[in-house]
This record gives C-alpha cells, structure tokens and sequence, in this order.
C-alpha cells in the first residue's frame, strides 16, 4: 500500500534509484527538484531537503513511497505565481517501473484534500501534450481542458480543477 509522506533524508538512496530510473536531468515533476540542488551526497541531499521543509508555506511537496522504495512525488504550490501560470498548481511524476499501477491518480486525490484544506477552490495543472498519461490522470481528477498554450518548455495541455465541485 502507496504512503504520502514528506521528503525524507531516511530514502537518500531509495530516491537516487527513482532519480536514476528517470536517468539525467530534472525532468522529475513533483519534487521541487531546481537546477542548483546537488542530491548525490548526504549532505547536499539534507540541504535539499531542507529547503523543501523551509519552502511549506508555498508547496507541499510529497513522496509517492511504498516498502521503502520512492515510486514519485507530487507538490502542491499554493500560490498563483508566474512559474505556475506555466507549470500548474500541481506537479507529479512516476517512476517509469511504477506506471500504469494508478499511483498518479491516487496521489492526485490526496494532493486535492490537501488543497481544500488550504482552503483552494480552483487548480491550474499542466502537461505536455504529448503525456497521454498525465493528461487521463488530470482529467480523471475532474480536470477540464482548457487550451494548447506553447511555454518555454514546449507545448502544453491547460486544465482546471475545480475543487468545490468534487466529492471530498
């Protein structure tokens, strides 16, 4: 059974497996990952985070962990910020071996009681168009398409959730 939690120094080297699996890059949606973090060593690793931890008050950010093995993550940004006007109130990744087990989905109706709880009504969440994936997790999730909008990153699908209209 998947568990939520917060980001743990505990799963250092459960989460190198996952960022592995993905191989080079930051492409892992859903975990707060910025260019400038170094996750290889312990230490660089605590400070990553911590910073995650200092940063609560703007995203929650969660792992996707079950029997000690991180299979995604998912944040919550709670702010209408320029980087969310193109990214999305909502960012989640799987692990390419942990796909296709409904765990996007789960966490996503997680995600969105922690939202309402935060007293969110209306999410923006984004994907690449081409991510057939993500976009049926959005909409199973109560998403409604909105347009195709080109962004620094590439082309975009654009939905909104609407959270009073879902059942809690």
């Amino acid at each position: 059974m998947p568990h939520l939690i917060a980001p743990t120094v505990q799963l250092h080297h459960a989460w190198l497996d996952a960022h592995a699996e993905w191989g080079p890059g930051l492409h892992e949606d859903g975990f707060g990952l910025t260019p400038t973090d170094e996750v290889d060593s312990p230490e660089g690793f605590a400070a990553w985070v911590a910073r995650l931890g200092k940063e609560s008050d703007r995203a929650t950010c969660r792992w996707i962990v079950e029997n000690d093995q991180v299979l995604g993550g998912i944040a919550l940004r709670h702010e209408f910020t320029d980087f969310v006007r193109w990214a999305g109130h909502i960012g989640f990744g799987i692990r390419p071996t942990a796909r296709r087990r409904g765990l996007a989905a789960w966490a996503m109706g997680r995600i969105l009681d922690e939202a309402k709880a935060l007293g969110m009504d209306r999410l923006l969440v984004v994907c690449a168009t081409h991510n057939v994936g993500s976009a049926k997790t959005i909409e199973r999730a109560g998403g409604v398409f909105e347009e195709i909008r080109d962004t620094e990153h590439g082309p975009v699908r654009r939905y909104w959730i609407t959270i009073s209209e879902k059942s809690a």
